[in-house]
């Protein structure tokens, strides 16, 4: 990363630090949540050994994976991309010297690292309270490894086509409200893709939003074998780089319908 993208990224978690509360609030809020997630899951699961071939134990781990996921790329760049396009704000970073697509990534690495300290912390008090969970070794953990950090530019780039729309329309919380629910529902974060309709899995495992849950926590947990695995990673860094590309090409097509004072 060059350093002008250096110092954005720099800038932006400096900005998040300047407001403590706010991180303080979302770490309870990520608390309860994943809390309030594993006592729902243990209800279900009751005395059964397994409810569609999940134990408890990898029940929790999944869940633990699905809220890590979920607290990665979650904070930065969302609402203030929107608001940077609908108050025409955008028009400055144009005129700026920097690839608009990159910065706004580099931005999204540079409040990464507090969102993955607040995991590491909600993760340990979660851990401390309902015991531990087997690692993944050997190249399970490898291809653990590269799923959660090709999750990081996948999740990025979702988030990014999402704020793109504000170019044809100025209402970003309904974009936002179905993007949520496209992401929670595909992606195996509220359940996991087997318990879907054969149709709706399917389509759903070779999705973009399969990568953001759903891969990361099925390799964690052992439930695909290292080839199969493999290929969910693969599919990972497919959409990628396809969904990259794709949010340039439509950037040029945003920029069609910029006005900046009726010219």
């Amino acid at each position: 990363m060059s350093s002008p993208y250096r110092a954005l990224a720099r800038a932006t978690a400096r900005s998040a630090l300047t407001y403590k509360s706010n991180l303080f609030l979302g770490l309870c809020a990520v608390l309860f949540q994943l809390v309030a997630l594993l006592a729902v899951w243990r209800v279900v699961l009751g005395d059964s050994p397994s409810v569609q071939g999940f134990t408890w134990p990898q029940m929790r781990s999944y869940l633990l994976v699905a809220f890590a996921a979920g607290t990665l790329v979650s904070v930065f760049g969302d609402f203030r991309t929107a608001h940077r396009i609908q108050s025409g704000l955008v028009a400055l970073d144009i005129i700026k010297p920097l690839d608009f697509q990159r910065a706004r990534f580099a931005e999204t690495l540079g409040g990464a690292w507090i969102e993955v300290v607040v995991v590491a912390v909600v993760a340990g008090l979660t851990l401390s309270f309902t015991g531990g969970v087997d690692l993944p070794s050997g190249t399970a953990s490898a291809l653990f490894t590269a799923s959660l950090l090709l999750l990081v530019p996948l999740k990025f780039v979702i988030v990014h086509l999402s704020t793109l729309a504000c170019f044809w329309t100025q209402n970003f919380i309904g974009v936002q409200w179905t993007r949520l629910a496209l992401v929670n529902l595909l992606s195996g974060a509220l359940i996991p893709l087997t318990f879907l309709p054969g149709w709706l899995a399917a389509v759903a495992q070779w999705s973009p939003f399969a990568g953001l849950v759903s891969t990361p926590a099925l390799i964690f947990i052992g439930r695909v074998d290292p080839g199969r695995g493999l290929l969910l990673v693969a599919v990972q860094l497919g959409w990628v780089v396809a969904l990259w590309f794709g949010a340039r090409l439509i950037w040029r097509a945003a920029l069609r319908r910029l006005t900046v004072h009726g010219g």
